[in-house]
């Protein structure tokens, strides 16, 4: 994520805000409850993640899209053509991001131009207020990075499928709803199989940019979501294939990529 901590984001208003929001993404959003939050994404055709973000509800008939990667104003053109009749206004925001003290997960609060969502270990703070920008510190993002919450780079976007990000296990896919963009791509997947990418925690010995291809041997062998520098350490998530993942238990979980650098295998998510 950029260490500026700009956001962007979308608001979804009007009576069928909740019924458009519950046809076009993959998590169960009738059931989503004021002042709460939950993972969700909107998928193309072929059920790739076109964006990854945080949905939460802030009214009655009202949304909030955090988003973790993309543009707003592209995703607002893209969403709106799938509006039809429905009764539903979408506006494009430009926010700060910072971290603030532990709150319960999934719980939100609103104060004015600023949206609290829980993380549990910290809390999540969007401010649409674009003159808050007094809170660098990186250890909310960090935290985020090791419980597996991926940003996506722009490289990312339409190129990943659900559970190589681990898309399940947020709770950001649901299974038992109805039609959405790609959803029967990830029922096929989820009882048929078939993914063979998953979402990696890496410690790095240098720093290279979120969104890197990493080779070895000639060959990709790992894609970078996004990377943090911290005192003398480096992480990021990755995504790799299964095949690599399990090369890495067979070299002490230490590989040497073809740009020189030492990747050390620290977590393996599910889908």
């Amino acid at each position: 994520m950029p260490t500026s901590h700009t956001a962007h984001a979308i608001f979804i208003e009007g009576p069928d805000a909740i019924a458009f929001a519950h046809t076009q993404f993959t998590s169960q959003v009738t059931a989503l409850a004021n002042q709460r939050w939950q993972f969700s994404s909107w998928l193309d055709a072929q059920g790739r993640v076109r964006n990854l973000f945080h949905l939460a509800r802030i009214g009655d008939d009202r949304l909030l899209v955090i988003l973790r990667g993309g543009d707003a104003t592209s995703f607002v053109e893209n969403l709106r053509r799938f509006v039809f009749r429905s009764r539903v206004k979408l506006s494009a925001v430009e926010g700060l991001l910072s971290g603030d003290a532990a709150t319960t997960l999934h719980e939100v609060e609103t104060h004015d131009d600023v949206i609290r969502l829980g993380c549990g270990t910290h809390t999540m703070q969007f401010s649409t207020n674009l003159q808050n920008s007094n809170n660098h510190n990186v250890a909310w993002q960090l935290q985020q990075l090791r419980d597996g919450w991926a940003w996506l780079p722009n490289s990312a976007l339409n190129e990943l499928l659900p559970p190589a990000l681990s898309l399940h296990r947020l709770g950001a896919v649901a299974l038992d709803k109805g039609c959405y963009p790609g959803q029967e791509i990830v029922a096929r997947l989820h009882y048929r199989g078939g993914n063979k990418r998953h979402l990696h925690h890496v410690a790095l010995s240098k720093y290279t940019e979120d969104g890197a291809l990493l080779e070895r041997e000639n060959r990709e062998f790992m894609r970078l979501l996004h990377v943090i520098a911290h005192e003398e350490h480096i992480e990021a998530l990755a995504v790799m294939t299964d095949e690599t993942a399990e090369q890495f238990g067979q070299h002490d979980k230490h590989f040497v990529s073809d740009e020189g650098i030492d990747i050390q295998l620290l977590t393996t998510w599910p889908a």
